[in-house]
Parts: C-alpha cells; structure tokens; sequence
C-alpha cells in the first residue's frame, strides 16, 4: 500500500449538507444571462403555489375564470375537453365540478400532476391527470372537443417554433371544427408596465423579492424571484422568461398552425386577495379560434392481433452469473410464469427465441414479420453478458423493431463509472469512489471505511456479496484478491464510500416526455438481517434461498414529498440523457444525512415475476401480466409515434394549402 492510502484512511468523509439551504447568487447585472433553456421543469413545485398562490389557489377567482370561459363556449356536458398545462388542476377540477365528466389534465411538472391527482381523488373524481410534453402530446388525434391553455400556461419556451409545435399538437388532437382557448399575458400592457422590483409576504413565514427586465430583444419578460423562510432563510432563488404576445402575434401564430375564425373574447384581470404584485398573471387577454380539418384517416389493419417475438437467454449453454454457471428448476419455473403471464393476452400472438446457436437466422426471419421483439435477453448473446448489447444491435441492423434499450444505452450502462461521470455532468450526486484497474497494485485511498467494493461491469449484483462491503484496509485487499480470484474477474474495480441510508429503486415504464408512469419507489427492509452484516441487496439476496439475506423485503419508500419529486426528476433526466426506452429501473441510496446518491443504471431490468419492477408495478396495482404487456405497448407505441415522425418529414411540405374560411358553429363542438 502506498503512504497516501495510509494517511488517508482516517479521514473524516466530506458530507453535503440538505435541503433548506440555497445557493444564492447575489446582485446580477442581466438576469437573461441566468435564465436556463428549460426553467419550467424545476420551477413549478410547492415553492410556486406559494409564491402564486393568491391566484392559482384562489377557487373564487378560478371559479370566476371558468364562468367567464364557458359564457362563451357553451359546451355541451358530454364534450371532451383538455386542459394542457393544467398545473395542480384548478381548472380541470372546476369543469368536473360544473358537470363535465370527460375532463383531463396534462402538465409537464410531476409535483404538480401528482397535486392534481391527490385532490382529484379527495373530492371522489377520477379525472386523468398525465405527465407530459405539450409538444408531443400523448393522446391520438380527433380526441377532443376544446383544449384550454388557461392561466399564462403558454409561451415559456425559448423560441417561437416550439410554440409552434404546442399548437400544431393541438390541432391534431382536436376534433374537427373543434376550439382553442388561449388565456395569455397581455404582452403589449406588460411591456410598458410591468414592476422592475417588488416584494411581499406570502404568509407569516414566507416573503418573496423580484426582479424583472426586458430580454435583449424586449420580446420576453425575465423574472427573478428571491423566496426567503422567516427562519430557514432563502430556500429558492430562481430565474425564468415568459414571452410577450400581442394579440395580433398570437393570432398570426394560430393562423400558421392552421386554426381560423380567431375570436377575442376580452380581459381578464383577477381579484387577488392579497392584492400584491401579481406579475404576468395581473391583465390577461383571452382568444380563441377554430380548426377547419378532415378527420384524420383510421389506420386499417387486417388484424388487431400484434405479432411478439421473445428474445431470452439460452437455457442450453453456461451462464456464470448464475450459481452453478447453468439454469437451473428456480430459471424454468421463472420463464414458465413469464410464458404464462403472457399467454393470457389474447390479443398478442407470441414467439419464444431462446436458442442462441440459430440466433441470428432466427432474428434475421423475423424481419417484416412481427410487430416488435420483446427483448428479455439479458444474459447476453450466448449467455456472455457484455455481449447484451449486441442483440439490439443485430435487431438495428435487420431493422426489426424491439423493446427495451438500443445498444448505446447498453453500454452506457454496463459501465458503472461512466455512468457516474454522466450523472456528475448534470450535478446528480453519486457516492465518492475509485477505480481500481488490474493491473494497478498500489494505489491511493481517497475514502473514509466503511468503503463498498464491486465490479465496474456487470449486473445481477455478480461480484457483490456479504464481502464487499469492508471496514480496514486488510479486508479491502482481501475483498479485492477474491474478486479477481473467485470471479476470474479481470476488469476494473470500482471502490466507492458506502451509504449507510435508505436503498431506493425507482421505476419507469414508458417512455417520457410523452406517455410513461413512474412506478411507486421502494426500499429494501433490512431488518431481518443479523446484527453485524451489512445492508446490502447483493448476490446472495437474488440467488442464495440459504442466506439471511433471501429474506429481505421491498416495502414502498412513503419519502418527502420533495425528496420524491427530485427522485423523479433526476431519474426522468437520466432517463433521456442515457437513451432508456420503454422502461429503465434506478438505483439509489442515501447518505447519513438522507441525501439521495445514484448507484446503477437499469435498461432492461429484470423482467421476472418476483423481480424489484413487478414489486413496484404491484404496488401501483399491475399484475404481473400488466406490467409485461406495458412494457411491450411502450416499445409499440414508441416505434409507431417514430414512423409516423419519419413519414411526416418525409413528405413535401413546401406548398401550403389555400384553405376556405369556416362558419363558426358554437353550438357544434361535439362532433
């Protein structure tokens, strides 16, 4: 051992300090400067309905606002209506309760959709809150009768063209001759008189300072706000922009997206009960306008029956992830009941492949012939798991459609280390660590016990066991000697701090922005363990029924709910940084302090029935089945939502269409 790794043993690990302290910048000279691209992700939370709630948490005024919208769109209660960008769903709520049950929200904030969904539930409704991007919407076209972006909901982007694209989405899922509401800042009044500084009280506990300038090209507003706790101190200092429509832009903009019959129906100036800065919700313009379109073909098919291939490991040859490095009854009885679960599905007409020494003619027939390959073939091509990823890359190369994660996404995520240096990239804590390469036979030790020792690459917890979790340097080398001798494993060693707190998984089916559910978190239950082992969920808890560990317990995780949001968060952004699909299951675990730090990245988790993904979907009320056919319809829908991306760029679009202008017919929203 080196002189460093000696002295540095007993040092005291550096911990960050949690919630309730916010980095505060200071004066700044142009808040544009500080504006992120995508600021709304993070800045609609509990802070917001604080700081806005003297308007979104007023019923009077929300109450108010619904008359006002429906004295002029005179709906029938059967009409089929979206609110988009519903926020915690004031609005949604307020139609439901005036009698119109084919109500949903969408919004992109999942503090606010989970709000929507809690009082949704508290008043005995049942309305569909989604997650989503309103840029691609989730839904197909010719579903509703009106879509309403009410309360300043619109023009957060950077740029024109993604609203743009916000309002040919809307197009799309309108029925034909249905209505747009835009309830939108007064653009032209804000820029003359909006309030450069202010600040208030929110309550008793809480005051909030801003600031506000004109962007360089005075086409939007930037805010600052600085929201301070009478006792914590300042628990948010954040920055957005919101452009400035005239009502003769936002018209233009409507025209383009191929809406007409625009109708302006007037202003709206709410009564705020704290009758403070009210921002750029203080005088709001309402417009609406009208689509004129056919209705969108209906796809015919042959057969509504899809056509699945499964894609499994090889039952024929070794596995050395496993026990006795072969399947054994546990594997078959597993694989029957995936069978099983499938089969139930009469809609589904399902081929197993498991034999690898005819794979690739068998992947290869498969072309032009199925729907999409349900890839469960985590072992690997030919039971070798760093060859996992190339059974993807084999199905990209025959251009046959699969589930699951592509080659890159693969090999992004085989690699811990790297997987850490992405997540380090976007500020996502992970425990401090090492490599340790095969050939290094001295090296520095960074960390403070107790240090968790693993292979860089692999999963399965293969290489971790009731040994890798070491306490002195002797047992550190002894650790790392029976890696390399036991396993034969001969590639980096990853040596990282062990968290003492909570062992989390979260868990997403789908694929985000656009249609996907996050699965309830869970933790492990260590309690059973005997006094003196670790807690860990290692490779005797998945594959040693002898070993205290086999009796270890997911239970729901019942977190903060701030703790719960920025898990989803951070786990949504991985989600797409790391080029997931269909679904993906996180591993986290927290420190002393409760701080939650990232430890794996799952494409293509276990599948089984007994596995971490089926408990969470259990949890959410799937079946075992459910959750099977789930992650099938993810990869089905994600292939058709890209085909259909290719064929509209594809065509030539050059030539606009002359289009008649539209009698409006208020009274025929309901096709």
């Amino acid at each position: 051992m080196s002189n460093s790794m000696l002295n540095k043993r007993n040092q005291p690990v550096k911990r960050k300090q949690l919630k309730n302290q916010c980095k505060v910048i200071g004066p700044v000279n142009n808040l544009e400067d500080h504006v992120h691209t995508d600021w709304w992700r993070k800045i609609f939370n509990s802070t917001y309905l604080k700081t806005d709630g003297d308007v979104v948490g007023d019923q009077l005024i929300t109450a108010d606002e619904v008359d006002f919208y429906l004295d002029f769109l005179k709906m029938p209660y059967d009409a089929h209506i979206l609110d988009l960008c519903c926020g915690q769903g004031r609005h949604t709520l307020e139609l439901r309760r005036r009698g119109y049950k084919n109500v949903e929200g969408l919004d992109l904030s999942h503090y606010l959709v989970q709000k929507a969904k809690e009082f949704s539930t508290a008043e005995g409704f049942s309305i569909p809150f989604r997650k989503g991007d309103a840029r691609r919407l989730p839904y197909e076209a010719d579903r509703f009768d009106a879509v309403m972006i009410l309360g300043n909901s619109f023009g957060y982007f950077d740029t024109v063209d993604d609203d743009l694209k916000v309002l040919k989405e809307v197009l799309r899922v309108l029925k034909p001759w249905g209505r747009v509401v835009l309830d939108i800042t007064d653009g032209m009044f804000l820029k003359k008189n909006f309030e450069p500084r202010s600040w208030e009280w929110i309550n008793k506990k809480y005051f909030v300072c801003r600031e506000r300038s004109l962007s360089s090209d005075e086409h939007r507003l930037i805010s600052r706000e600085v929201v301070t706790h009478a006792e914590k101190g300042v628990i948010a200092d954040q920055f957005y922009a919101e452009r400035l429509y005239s009502q003769d832009e936002i018209r233009q903009l409507l025209k383009k997206a191929g809406f007409a019959t625009f109708i302006h129906h007037g202003a709206l100036n709410p009564n705020s009960a704290r009758n403070q800065d009210l921002g750029m919700m203080v005088q709001r313009f309402v417009l609406s306008a009208q689509v004129s379109k056919n209705w969108t073909p209906k796809v015919t098919q042959e057969s509504d029956i899809k056509t699945v291939a499964v894609l499994m490991g090889d039952p024929r040859r070794p596995d050395i992830i496993k026990p006795q490095e072969k399947f054994d009854d546990d594997d078959f009885f597993t694989i029957n009941r995936m069978k099983e679960a499938l089969l139930k599905h009469k809609k589904y007409r399902f081929t197993f492949l498991d034999n690898h020494h005819t794979f690739l003619k068998d992947i290869e027939a498969l072309k032009g012939k199925v729907d999409i390959v349900f890839n469960i073939c985590d072992e690997g091509f030919k039971n070798e798991p760093r060859k996992e990823l190339h059974v993807p890359a084999l199905m990209d190369m025959c251009e046959i459609p699969y589930s699951g994660g592509g080659p890159q996404c693969l090999a992004f995520c085989y690699d811990k280390s790297l997987v850490r240096g992405v997540a380090k990239e976007m500020n996502i804590p992970v425990p401090e660590a090492f490599l340790i390469n095969h050939e290094d036979m001295v090296f520095d030790l960074p960390l403070s016990f107790p240090i968790l020792v693993k292979p860089n690459f692999g999963d399965s917890s293969f290489g971790i066991t009731i040994n890798s979790v070491v306490n002195d340097l002797e047992s550190l080398v002894n650790a790392i000697s029976k890696m390399r001798r036991d396993y034969g494993y001969d590639k980096p060693i990853l040596v990282e701090e062990f968290l003492p707190g909570m062992d989390l998984s979260v868990g997403i089916i789908g694929n985000p922005p656009s249609s996907f559910k996050v699965l309830p978190i869970i933790h492990e239950d260590y309690s059973c363990i005997p006094e003196g082992l670790p807690r860990i969920c290692g490779y005797e808890a998945k594959w040693d029924p002898t070993s205290p560990y086999w009796k270890i317990k997911s239970l729901p995780a019942n977190l903060p709910e701030e703790t719960e949001k920025w898990l989803t968060e951070m786990c949504l952004r991985l989600f797409e940084r790391l080029e997931c699909q269909d679904y993906c299951r996180f591993d986290w675990r927290m420190d002393e302090s409760g701080q939650p730090k990232l430890l794996e990245v799952n494409p293509n988790p276990g599948w089984c029935w007994d596995g971490h993904l089926a408990k969470m979907a259990a949890l959410d009320g799937m079946s075992y089945d459910e959750m099977l056919i789930s992650i099938i319809n993810a990869g089905i829908q994600r292939v058709a939502t890209k085909q259909v991306a290719t064929e509209k760029n594809g065509c030539d679009c050059s030539k606009e269409q002359e289009q008649n202008e539209p009698i409006l017919k208020l009274s025929s929203i309901s096709a």
